[in-house]
């Protein structure tokens, strides 16, 4: 970091945090994007994050038109000492930006897709239902979230897992190239030539290094897949686990797969045969023919018993996105043994219970099997993960002498919790490359990554 900005961050320190109309007033100069205040019209509906857990509330909020107001914004809270935080849709959002800069990125929507090179281009503020309407016509698809309104750039930082990633790895695994703006104010190309360092801890890292203005990533070869979810009574929710436990040994990577153990509302427009009750879900989708997907999947489906309801159908990628369970607490499983199977059932079994679902995915494919290049995103072996949509220390007990005490980034809501997101040697060298770019640890209002040292 250069003497300058060394300078001006120890000066802030002292002085105390600006004033939030000050730092407004001084950053409109430069700044082209809009600039809230409390009491605008458009705070509340800008400052607001996805779960009810957060509630930030920032000094001013600037939405940003280019990397130069991206800039601007840095450089203003640096000078001013006001905690700053990026947030494009707010998914990622899981500490407070309280008497802060909020910096949206929400405008940054560009979408380039080169079908040739099978690339994609986007900006900061584009949703993976951009992406793949982009990409659609030319017959690819991106490694997408299972949720079409999340934005890319955050997903594709933390990793990134959708219904494509048995095939094709964590959505970083395909990133290229990035640019970025420094918590020193610069505006940086990433890639694997240049600043090799940054353009790894990028790929996993989450937003610990800068705020990435624009990213590249591969597009893949994906024109149709066979997609949808199956649903059946949950009284044979046991024997249906401990079938999955065998049956995902010989699954393709061009198959994904979840189980959702679920009690459905009570609400009209549901199917009748699912109205209000408790039900197995069986999520899949297929990049491949229908036939081969039903000559797999037929087995499963047998042992979960006959289906009340089946969705599966032959759609265009970009239509077949299914949403996932909401991670308030998330467990990775080398296996799935009986006590865990009977804990998982039971978990929402009793009337009253804040379990709504529950959720075992499978992993594997290419994404245990990245090369030696590959970005921090750990644990990359584990075969199963577990998803809880409540917290429920009982529950959290009994699985724990079964579980490897790691998590993904992008389901952590504890950010006590980061560390367990890596491996201890990844964790190290993120420290390392955190020292070299923002010593100050500037970009902490995160899931954060101490700087070494």
């Amino acid at each position: 970091m250069s003497q300058h900005v060394q300078r001006q961050a120890y000066q802030a320190r002292q002085a105390g945090p600006g004033d939030g109309p000050a730092v407004a007033r001084d950053l409109r100069r430069e700044f082209a994007g809009a600039v809230h205040l409390p009491g605008d019209a458009a705070y509340d509906a800008l400052r607001e994050a996805p779960y009810s857990s957060i509630d930030p509330r920032p000094a001013l909020i600037a939405e940003a038109t280019s990397p130069a107001d991206v800039r601007a914004a840095i450089v203003a809270a640096r000078e001013s000492g006001l905690p700053f935080a990026v947030q494009a849709t707010g998914h990622g959002t899981q500490v407070a930006c309280d008497g802060g800069l909020l910096l949206r990125t929400g405008a940054m929507g560009s979408v380039l897709v080169d079908p040739a090179q099978r690339i994609a281009r986007v900006g900061p503020g584009v949703m993976w239902q951009e992406v793949t309407a982009a990409a659609e016509p030319f017959g690819l698809a991106p490694l997408a979230g299972p949720v079409p309104s999340v934005g890319v750039t955050g997903y594709t930082l933390g990793g990134g897992f959708g219904w494509l990633a048995r095939k094709y790895g964590f959505a970083a695994d395909s990133v290229v190239r990035a640019e970025v703006v420094t918590a020193e104010g610069h505006i940086v190309a990433v890639g694997p030539d240049r600043h090799p360092d940054l353009f790894w801890a990028l790929r996993g890292g989450g937003g610990n290094f800068g705020v990435v203005t624009s990213l590249e990533f591969r597009l893949h070869p994906v024109a149709r897949v066979h997609a949808g979810t199956a649903f059946f009574a949950a009284d044979r929710a046991a024997e249906t686990l401990a079938f999955y436990r065998d049956w995902i040994a010989g699954a393709p990577d061009e198959l994904s797969t979840a189980i959702l153990i679920t009690r459905m509302p009570h609400e009209p427009g549901l199917p009748p045969q699912l109205r209000g009750r408790r039900v197995i879900g069986i999520q899949a989708m297929y990049a491949g023919e229908a036939d081969e997907a039903r000559r797999f999947l037929r087995p499963l489906w047998a042992a979960a018993g006959p289906a009340l309801l089946d969705t599966m159908r032959t759609t265009p990628f970009g239509h077949a996105m299914m949403g996932g369970t909401a991670p308030m607490h998330v467990e990775l499983l080398p296996t799935l043994p009986d006590p865990v199977i009977e804990t998982l059932v039971r978990a929402g079994e009793r009337p009253g219970s804040p379990v709504t679902t529950v959720e075992i995915r499978h992993w594997g494919g290419a994404i245990a099997a990245a090369g030696p290049d590959a970005g921090p995103v750990a644990h990359r072996s584990v075969p199963l993960s577990v998803v809880i949509d409540a917290h429920v220390p009982e529950i959290e007990r009994a699985l724990r002498p079964h579980v490897n005490g790691g998590t993904f980034l992008n389901f952590l809501h504890d950010p006590a919790r980061t560390e367990a997101a890596y491996t201890p040697d990844d964790w190290r060298r993120l420290r390392e490359v955190k020292r070299a770019y923002d010593p100050d640890n500037f970009f902490h209002v995160n899931l954060n990554v101490p700087p070494a040292g």
